[in-house]
């Protein structure tokens, strides 16, 4: 093996009594020793093997290959120290340890109770040959309001129940209007009846926002999720058969629903769905307000004017329509008193659903 001469190669076999040592050294001593044996910069063989290249060709093999040898002997060495003295270290550690303890928990995010009832009742719909449709949040007067029947003076249009907002009247749909947040995801009926002919049938799943109080049972925005069946024939029967179907695959197969009349601008004749109370059965409880009956959702036969405004022949088609919040489906769904639980990402109630809506581990 090559001995160190005056250029400066070093001598290979100065460096063994070092490789013994290293089984002796700490943590700390034994990163200095890494940084003057190995280190990219000034290592002593990192060096050793650049020198290589300047010695003459009849040394350089013999050399090249004593020098690797011994750089792997070394990161062998430095390598196995390191794994003795982690060893030694977890030892030590371990020693002022309570295994009995139990473990710290670990939070599991999921999916929230809204977003899993928003997906159940689109996976229904679905089922019944229902696409999905989406729409912007922001909207203008004509496609919230007067494209869906409301009047001019109708009370919704009021600032003390519409949030508007400050920007120039947009141009985009006939008469334009102010631009507000839409109060319900019916203005995606319109837009999709424009877009396409009938057949029709679409959910459309959304936020909107309204200018009411938050309390435990109101929010200023919140989840809703519309229908719309359009085509020739349809009939009161269709909506009803459509309905009870959904009630009964998303509640229980034995659930009751009626229905009532009621009033909408948009749909004629209109009617209020109510399904038997998930939390007594029919029975009667404060939830329900002792009647058996929880309402979920508004619906009704689209109106002849709205068909019209979107340049469908009422006197060819017909449709049903129909809105619901999944709020309070999933205050209904999970047997919940207050709709801010839902609102305020508490870990310590997101994780009584179980392992479907996140866990601790």
């Amino acid at each position: 093996m090559p001995q160190a001469d005056s250029t400066g190669f070093a001598d290979l076999d100065a460096l063994l009594p070092r490789l013994g040592a290293l089984g002796a050294l700490d943590a700390a001593a034994l990163e200095e020793a890494h940084v003057a044996l190995l280190g990219r910069k000034a290592g002593v063989l990192m060096l050793a093997a650049r020198s290589v290249a300047t010695l003459p060709l009849e040394q350089r093999k013999a050399y090249g290959a004593a020098v690797n040898a011994l750089k792997r002997r070394f990161e062998d060495a430095f390598a196995a120290r390191r794994d003795a003295l982690d060893v030694e270290h977890r030892r030590r550690t371990a020693a002022g340890l309570d295994l009995t303890m139990p473990g710290r928990g670990r939070w599991i995010g999921a999916v929230h109770p809204v977003s899993r009832v928003v997906d159940e009742i689109l996976g229904i719909f679905r089922e019944l040959g229902f696409s999905v449709a989406l729409g912007p949040e922001v909207e203008t007067e004509w496609y919230n309001f007067l494209a869906l029947n409301f009047p001019p003076d109708h009370p919704a249009m009021e600032m003390h129940d519409t949030l508007y907002l400050d920007l120039p009247p947009s141009g985009e749909a006939p008469g334009g209007g102010e631009l507000l947040l839409r109060t319900h995801t019916s203005p995606v009926q319109i837009r999709t009846l424009l877009a396409s002919r009938p057949p029709v049938r679409v959910v459309m799943p959304g936020m909107v926002y309204r200018k009411d109080p938050f309390d435990a049972s109101h929010a200023p925005g919140f989840a809703q999720i519309e229908g719309l069946a359009v085509d020739q024939g349809i009939s009161f029967v269709d909506l009803k058969a459509t309905l009870a179907h959904f009630a009964r695959r998303f509640f229980a197969s034995t659930t009751r629903v009626r229905f009532r009349p009621s009033f909408f601008p948009f749909t004629e004749p209109s009617a209020e769905m109510d399904v038997e109370c998930q939390l007594c059965h029919g029975a009667g409880c404060a939830a329900c307000k002792h009647t058996g009956w929880m309402e979920i959702m508004g619906c009704g036969m689209v109106h002849p004017n709205v068909l019209a405004n979107c340049d469908v022949d009422p006197e060819r088609y017909t449709g049903f329509a129909f809105g619901m919040g999944p709020h309070r489906i999933a205050m209904q769904r999970y047997g919940l008193c207050d709709i801010r639980l839902l609102y305020e990402g508490d870990v310590r109630f997101l994780r009584q659903f179980g392992p479907a809506a996140g866990s601790a581990r």
